[in-house]
């Protein structure tokens, strides 16, 4: 950890979203795959950091569609991220929300080399927590699409 010179040091505040495409019967997650280090060239969610001036749920509305070309409004704060290492770039604290839509054209933008939807039992190794953020927000969907998760 960095050493701070003030009292109260502020964390980064970053959303990640998590949205399942339905297709047919079955789920898939959309992921992009990170065209910046940390982790270059692995897959994650979309998402970013937060602005001065903007909220949680404008950060992760913005961050999907710069990231992915994919506009959505239906987002659902589900929780917080917050182990102390979970960025290796600096103290990092993560909104999470999920959103259930229909499967649709997306491109990689902006940070995001590729977006691509994955099925459920075809996800590659994901970097930062991801995968730990993925399978809460799947918990938490299952009961809302029997079968599909």
């Amino acid at each position: 950890m960095p050493e701070y010179t003030y009292k109260h040091p502020r964390p980064a505040v970053t959303a990640d979203c998590v949205v399942f495409g339905i297709d047919g019967e079955t789920a898939k997650v959309l992921l992009i795959e990170r065209g910046n280090e940390p982790f270059k060239g692995k897959w994650a969610l979309p998402g970013g950091f937060m602005e001065i001036g903007e909220t949680a749920e404008e950060c992760a509305r913005r961050e999907l569609y710069e990231e992915t070309g994919l506009e959505c409004s239906g987002l659902t704060q589900f929780h917080t991220f917050s182990d102390v290492h979970r960025d290796p770039r600096e103290r990092v604290v993560s909104i999470a929300f999920y959103t259930i839509t229909e499967i649709c054209k997306v491109a990689g933008g902006d940070d995001a080399a590729k977006a691509r939807w994955f099925p459920l039992e075809g996800i590659p190794e994901l970097a930062f927590d991801h995968e730990k953020i993925l399978g809460m927000a799947m918990r938490l969907c299952a009961a809302q699409l029997p079968g599909a998760f």
